[in-house]
């Protein structure tokens, strides 16, 4: 029988926000395998675990990964953790899942701490839906593509940031989404926490004075449906009466239904639809 794969996530700063279920698992494996060794060994010795380590990160994953599937396959009963939050979120983990479910290995998420959802709870910004992009990426042109496609989100977006890198990606998000509501949660659960609830533009003028610290999320709000609808509005406005109808119609649809979904995407009635196509 192969052994089980746990995700165990750990304290983001505050080591208290350690589930009792997530101890016990690491207790008991046969070996946690840790982003970073020595500054996981720092949590094992608060709590007096004495389980084996090794390192599984970004740089060796593929082939450390094959070598834990092995000692799963094996038998071995292993616990993944990262430098802080939950494995696979913006963190190692998820290549190491998925060579498990290839060779049909069990695997499950012990769930905790985790920087994206504590700021999106306490944003202000609205919850039910939001997108989470974790770090914009590094190289500029796929940096750019997300940004444009940040441009038309309707989602709360969350981000996460460096410090030394915040001004440079506050301009950025400036300049492709318009001055919009934002928090900025910062040293998440630790001793200075803090919740700047402003917007890009007041954020960008504290940042100019003020040299940011700490690990930064970026909790953004998303175009509105209003917003989107009357872009829409402006771009249905450039073409003529007969060319929208057109439009609709060359697509099979009947004139009548046309004439509602041209009132529709011009925010006027059918009726008036009607009236104009009789004078034009």
């Amino acid at each position: 029988m192969s052994g089980k794969l746990y995700l165990c996530a750990t304290p983001i700063g505050n080591l208290e926000d350690i589930t009792f279920r997530v101890l016990r698992t690491l207790k008991e494996v046969d070996l946690i395998a840790a982003e970073d060794t020595r500054n996981s060994i720092k949590l094992l010795n608060h709590f007096q675990i004495s389980t084996p380590m090794t390192s599984y990160h970004e740089y060796n994953k593929i082939e450390k990964g094959r070598k834990l599937v092995e000692k799963l396959l094996s038998g071995k009963n292993i616990a993944l953790i990262t430098d802080a939050g939950t494995p696979g979120i913006s963190d190692p983990g998820e290549e190491l899942v998925d060579m498990c479910y290839q060779e049909e290995i069990e695997v499950t998420s012990l769930p905790g701490p985790v920087a994206c959802i504590t700021a999106l709870t306490m944003s202000g910004l609205p919850t039910r839906r939001f997108a989470f992009e974790a770090f914009l990426p590094a190289d500029k042109k796929e940096r750019k593509k997300v940004l444009d496609e940040l441009i038309q989100e309707t989602r709360t977006i969350v981000l996460y940031e460096a410090p030394h890198r915040l001004i440079k990606t506050l301009k950025e998000l400036r300049e492709f989404l318009g001055d919009r509501r934002a928090t900025l949660c910062r040293e998440i659960t630790k001793k200075h926490e803090t919740a700047f609830v402003s917007s890009l533009d007041g954020l960008l003028e504290y940042y100019q004075t003020q040299e940011p610290k700490g690990e930064c999320v970026l909790v953004i709000e998303g175009k509105s449906q209003a917003e989107k609808e009357e872009e829409s509005r402006k771009e249905w406005m450039k073409m003529t009466l007969e060319e929208h109808m057109k439009y609709y119609e060359e697509q099979g649809m009947e004139r009548k239904n046309a004439m509602k979904q041209v009132a529709k995407d011009r925010g006027t009635t059918k009726r008036e639809i009607y009236q104009k196509l009789l004078t034009d």
